[in-house]
């Protein structure tokens, strides 16, 4: 019989590739912008639920039918062009977020440590690198081990660890990063530091505001560069049909782990180039607002294209509900390029 915390640990990977999205970028861009509006924009969550919830399943329908990943299918059903298209946009916004995220999680151990958050900048992205590089190793060929071996034991407390972290970034660091956000509005100051944005935390959690805030941060960094840094590797492997994946070993998918590790070497680059931590995470989230409707538009097509879906597309209810999505999405990126432009913003 199955032990709930061996449940746990089975499930932990879904859990974690799910919170990952509770990265610094997200709490970084709420930060800055609750710092403009305090509670003004609180309505926004009531509508990113739907949204979220749209994409996320056709994208679930599309995987469940055609047992293949997105730019796998995009190559193969429209050709090398716009899957390189489709693979350009996602590259530079997962190279961009996980600068910010790095350069996020070496602000934490700056604010921890008391020093200047671009030196941890490098020595975190190399552990992370050699933790996705030598634990994949390890992990490999063990996925039914003995229930009581030592490794077994080893990798149920670690899966169990990264869904305890997950969860501690989607619930602990989203609340006290809503109420120093709403804190620095209500004052009409804006958050251009991490030590900034750890003080306006002083009121709830009093001398711990600091150290609070900067484990967050780097929890949030741990949980999701790792999966950015794969999810980076993945795509570009597919669209030259490299073999690719953590299940692979080194030698037999060395082209996937160098693009992984050129990711992150990439990352630390523009990391240590000086760029605010806070305001590097908002250009990622916008960066990303100008590139998601690419993929929204090749995810839509694919889930009613009959060559990929056979009897089985979505519905025209969904499909009607994700162009809505990626209509809204590409506008609102037009609307605020027109107004920064313009001097609005």
């Amino acid at each position: 019989m199955t032990s709930p915390v061996r449940l746990l640990a089975r499930i932990g990977p879904e859990i974690v590739a799910a919170a990952s999205d509770n990265d610094p970028t997200n709490v970084g861009t709420a930060t800055a912008v609750g710092a403009g509006t305090a509670y003004q924009l609180s309505w926004v969550a009531i509508l990113v639920g739907p949204v979220l919830g749209v994409v996320q399943a056709i994208a679930a329908h599309v995987g469940v039918v055609a047992h293949a990943d997105l730019q796998s299918m995009t190559l193969k059903r429209y050709g090398p062009r716009v899957a390189g298209v489709l693979m350009i946009s996602v590259v530079v916004v997962n190279v961009v977020t996980i600068s910010a995220d790095l350069q996020a999680g070496a602000a934490g151990i700056g604010l921890l440590a008391g020093i200047d958050p671009r030196w941890p900048v490098l020595p975190l992205g190399t552990t992370l690198t050699s933790y996705v590089y030598v634990w994949e190793t390890i992990g490999r060929g063990v996925e039914d081990p003995p229930d009581d071996s030592p490794l077994d034991r080893r990798l149920v407390h670690a899966r169990v660890g990264a869904v305890a972290g997950a969860v501690f970034t989607a619930v602990i660091l989203w609340s006290m990063l809503v109420t120093a956000a709403a804190t620095l509005g209500q004052h009409h100051q804006t958050a251009a530091t991490a030590q900034q944005a750890a003080q306006e935390l002083r009121p709830l959690a009093g001398s711990l505001a600091t150290d609070l805030f900067a484990i967050g941060l780097i929890t949030s960094a741990v949980v999701a560069l790792p999966v950015l840094m794969a999810t980076t590797a993945y795509v570009v492997g597919a669209q030259f049909n490299w073999r690719r994946g953590l299940s692979e070993g080194i030698s037999r998918a060395y082209r996937f782990y160098t693009v992984l590790g050129a990711s992150i070497g990439l990352a630390v680059a523009m990391a240590m180039a000086g760029v605010p931590v806070l305001g590097m995470l908002v250009a990622a989230s916008l960066i990303a607002g100008f590139a998601t409707p690419i993929g929204l538009v090749v995810l839509v097509r694919l889930a009613r294209d009959p060559e990929v879906m056979g009897d089985h597309p979505i519905t025209a209810r969904l499909a009607a509900a994700g162009w809505a999505v990626a209509v809204i999405v590409g506008g609102l990126g037009v609307f605020y390029a027109v107004g920064a432009a313009a001097g609005k913003f």
